[in-house]
């Protein structure tokens, strides 16, 4: 199950915003970087009425698996807990979050990988 559309991040202004205006929280497996939402750079996109809201991009390198089909069923994993607990709690702020998966050799442990995600979802004081 992916993500809605109304909370993906996409355009190469928005990941630039993001590594410039971020505060970065860092774990063993992955980073989070969160910034406060900014609609103007999504102006171009037409979300014109959802762009205030929380958003997430999630960049999974090619130094964690080389194959496509391994990067996005840990995507996907990732997305589902979010679109599972931020829907169910819904007082989120309103932040663009992009997490990036360091290299490493996880793509089996999918409790290792979630409990961190969640860890780090606490830390940054993205959801209580």
């Amino acid at each position: 199950m992916a993500l809605p559309k109304e909370m993906r991040l996409k355009g190469h202004r928005t990941f630039n915003y993001i590594h410039k205006n971020s505060r970065t929280y860092y774990g063993k497996l992955m980073t989070f970087k969160v910034a406060r939402s900014n609609p103007e750079i999504l102006s171009t996109h037409k979300f014109t009425n959802t762009s205030n809201k929380f958003r997430v991009a999630i960049a999974i390198s090619k130094k964690v698996s080389k194959k496509a089909v391994e990067r996005n069923k840990l995507r996907r994993i990732l997305q589902e807990w979010l679109l599972k607990n931020i829907q169910k709690i819904n007082n989120h702020k309103p932040c663009w979050l992009l997490v990036n998966l360091k290299f490493g050799d996880f793509c089996n442990d999918k409790s290792r990988l979630l409990e961190e995600f969640q860890n780090l979802m606490f830390k940054s004081h993205l959801i209580k």
